[in-house]
């Protein structure tokens, strides 16, 4: 497959192809009619996806740096590239994008009645905006596809949702481009840093980390950055907008909320936290801080889910949950966690998105969401309840299944540097385990009594077409997860001794000093008239240690 690949020139086109072909596909979509919008949205994503599986063979595994790297001026007096890139954590965000949209449109073929064309063009037009977050590395172009996700989506909630989809999709739109807001001012003060330093205009992301900001400088940035990623992933309390986005959402809307654009926000964290501010990611406030965010967001948001009357708002719930291991894996600071964390997020957009296809499906038979409304449906839909209590085992962390092996691995990451921290983010999996199978047995298991669940149907093709996939990833991840921490462990190995090294410039106050930013709103306690690298103070880390 390697010398094919390399006979075609596969690594030089093909992240280029992977970003506009979703869009090429847009324009065939609504040059089609009604009837065909659906099935040439999902042949043309299908093609995505397929392209996408040579990554899994052109990825060099040794390699921690960018791979398949092109670079293209666009605005040159602003010092803007196109420019894409792939490494060890963005490869497998690009191919779950891929997969989950290709699985979304097929999944939505009886689900989608009005405005099809429109419907399918919006998903594919997701789907470049997707990719293109996660390939690249010219960080201005990185916020336009960042932004240009939530078009797409903001229309796919308000139009296509449920009864409260305008208030779902208002609250989706301002807690989001709140937080992108923050992140552009971080951006600019980036880019006026880089110009000052090399002499050039440059969003280049290479050329931000070389800057060598200072200790006050990476708390600021770091805090505008991280209320940007936050409200994304989401992180509690800024996690008040997920329920109602996921609920009113329809189903192909829900799977790609859940599966990757709530991993925009983690992989935010990956990329630019860590690498650009490792002085304050490393600081012990602000690693507390993030960690006991994420347990409170595990737990709290596990017995919230408990309670719910309505199942496709309890699994909303779970995202929470399932997202608070990820950032106590990337917190974690050591190479087990943020693995178990990039394992997490691939597990969840597995899992999470097979959950609300099922719940789809669930209700396109009854019309109804409600866990009392059902009952029994494992005597009359075998397979449908096969299919559901795997991706529920796989959700809760079962030992053999992709969920367990990232939530192990984020638990034990985390165990090594805060112990405490990790044995209390542990009773998650059990409260885990207290809020799915309840669900499964009312809906599954209990007594098959009244007559519309006697009339549910089990799977059909297209739908088994849609299960079998997402449940052997559950399992074979579960079973072998060595291919893909191999691909992975470079690029994180390279992000966690940054984080180690510092700046690498010796320029980041001390912690006291540090800590007293917030307060006198300098390094000194005096104003500055202007940022200047303070080249004789000792590193952060140094003092921390």
């Amino acid at each position: 497959m390697t010398a094919f690949l390399d006979s075609v020139g596969y690594t030089g086109w093909v992240l280029h192809a992977l970003v506009w072909l979703p869009v090429l596909g847009l324009g065939l979509v609504l040059a089609s009619d009604e009837a065909r919008a659906k099935t040439v949205a999902f042949w043309w994503s299908l093609g995505v996806m397929v392209l996408s599986l040579g990554l899994w063979w052109a990825f060099d595994i040794s390699e921690p740096g960018f791979q398949m790297v092109s670079t293209t001026p666009w605005i040159e007096s602003w010092g803007v590239s196109y420019s894409l890139g792939i490494d060890g954590i963005s490869l497998f965000m690009v191919m779950l994008t891929t997969f989950s949209t290709s699985i979304a449109i097929l999944g939505s073929f009886n689900y989608i009645k009005k405005h099809e064309r429109a419907f399918y063009s919006l998903m594919l037009l997701l789907e470049a905006g997707v990719v293109g977050v996660f390939v690249a590395t010219d960080v201005f172009l990185f916020y336009v596809f960042f932004e240009l996700t939530l078009v797409p989506m903001y229309f796919i909630v308000g139009v296509w949702g449920g009864k409260r989809r305008i208030y779902a999709a208002i609250k989706f739109f301002l807690y989001t481009a709140f937080g992108s807001l923050l992140m552009l001012v971080g951006i600019l003060y980036l880019f006026w840093r880089a110009k000052n330093v090399l002499g050039v205009p440059t969003f280049a992301y290479e050329d931000f980390l070389i800057i060598g900001l200072t200790g006050t400088e990476q708390l600021w940035l770091f805090i505008a950055f991280a209320l940007a990623f936050s409200v994304k992933v989401p992180v509690f309390p800024l996690h008040t907008w997920l329920p109602d986005a996921h609920v009113e959402a329809p189903t192909p809307g829900s799977v790609i909320l859940a599966a990757v654009l709530l991993k925009m926000g983690t992989y935010g964290f990956i990329r630019f936290l860590l690498p650009l501010f490792p002085d304050a990611a490393a600081h012990p406030t602000v690693v507390s801080t993030m960690l006991v965010l994420g347990v409170i967001g595990i737990l709290y948001t596990a017995w919230v889910a408990a309670v719910q009357p309505d199942a496709k708002k309890l699994v909303a719930y779970t995202s929470v949950a399932h997202m608070g291991f990820v950032v106590l894996g990337i917190f974690a600071l050591t190479v087990n966690g943020l693995q178990g964390g990039l394992i997490v997020m691939i597990s969840h957009g597995i899992s999470t998105g097979a959950l609300f296809l099922l719940l789809g499906m669930m209700y396109e038979r009854r019309h109804t969401r409600e866990i009392s409304d059902f009952g029994g449906l494992a005597r009359v839909a075998p397979w449908l309840a096969t299919a559901f209590v795997i991706t529920a085992l796989a959700s809760i962390g079962l030992p053999g299944t992709s969920g367990f092996v990232g939530e192990f691995l984020a638990l034990l990451g985390t165990f090594e540097t805060h112990p405490i921290i990790a044995i209390v983010a542990t009773l998650g999996v059990i409260f885990a385990a207290y809020y799915m199978l309840p669900m499964v047995q009312k809906v599954f298991f209990n007594k098959l009594e009244t007559s519309e669940n006697r009339e549910v149907a089990d799977v059909t093709g297209r739908e088994i077409a849609i299960l079998a996939p997402l449940c052997a990833l559950m399992i074979w991840i579960g079973w072998n997860p060595t291919p893909l921490l191999e691909r992975m462990e470079p690029s994180v190995r390279a992000v966690i001794e940054r984080v180690e090294g510092g700046a690498g410039l010796g320029n980041a106050p001390d912690v006291a000093d540090l800590l007293s930013v917030l307060e006198a709103g300098s390094v000194d306690g005096t104003p500055r008239t202007e940022v200047e690298p303070l080249v004789d103070d000792p590193p952060l880390l140094e003092e921390a240690d």
